[in-house]
């Protein structure tokens, strides 16, 4: 590190966890971001502060005027323009240490398991359970960390998933496919501090990963519930026949492929 990175990131070289050698951990990250709304903003602008080295975001969508009340990558000059073209002019602004690399499209499973391969850890920002399905086989099948998670209205959700772990359960093991309808923001709202709150905390956790530092919440559901400020935490296990996790790498490769 140069004086220049010392003095960016002097506030975090300062704890004990982190020090220099973490903060060169930072830097030589690579972290998987999907979505770049209103959970991928503040994941990706703790991120790129934070100094992680690399992330790559993938989002298909468009900045619109409806998006600017919670999703604080992109102003009102982005409107029309790719979310992650908007992202990376974004982080590089904040932070030039760090190589952004948009990914404008509807990644398909190859795709995925393919960043899944070359990152450190994902971190799913999506809205709709068909990718949160296809992440997860996709880190299961790669063994890559997977930090997870949700909001909607005044409530939201997180956890983390680790498949290296025998005793950490993967997203499929918590819901099934096709039992859940997607409860999306366009179709039920969200408060703006609402995916500000659970995108930090996604960071925070792709943090920890990243720095092995800490308890993750790997094995647990954090539960959110803004309205009367009431947290729960909720105990995960592993599904001894979970169609993705349970039968190995090879299922669960085969599992994204269907997606």
């Amino acid at each position: 590190m140069d004086d220049q990175q010392l003095l960016r990131y002097s506030r975090q070289i300062l704890l004990p966890q982190i020090d220099i050698e973490g903060q060169q951990k930072l830097l030589d990250a690579h972290v998987g971001i999907i979505g770049a709304g209103g959970l991928g903003s503040p994941v990706a602008m703790y991120l790129a502060s934070a100094g992680v080295g690399r992330l790559t975001i993938a989002d298909h969508d468009q900045v619109d005027l409806s998006n600017l009340q919670r999703q604080i990558l992109h102003d009102s000059n982005d409107i029309g323009r790719p979310k992650v073209e908007s992202a990376r002019t974004r982080l590089t602004a904040l932070n030039p240490d760090v190589t952004v690399t948009p990914l404008n499209a509807r990644i398909d499973a190859l795709q995925l398991q393919q960043l899944a391969q070359q990152a450190d850890v994902i971190v799913d920002a999506s809205d709709n359970f068909a990718t949160r399905f296809a992440v997860n086989a996709a880190c299961v099948a790669t063994g890559t960390p997977l930090v997870s998670g949700a909001a909607v209205r005044m409530e939201g959700q997180l956890s983390v998933f680790v498949p290296r772990r025998d005793d950490s359960p993967c997203y499929r093991c918590l819901y099934r496919e096709g039992d859940e309808p997607d409860q999306t923001c366009t179709d039920n709202g969200v408060l703006a501090p609402i995916v500000g709150i659970i995108g930090s905390l996604q960071a925070l956790e792709a943090l920890k990963l990243l720095l092995g530092i800490g308890e993750t919440l790997c094995g647990r559901l954090l539960v959110f519930d803004g309205l009367h400020h009431e947290w729960r935490s909720i105990r995960l296990h592993k599904d001894p026949s979970c169609p993705v996790c349970a039968a190995g790498p090879e299922a669960a490769a085969g599992h994204t492929a269907t997606e």
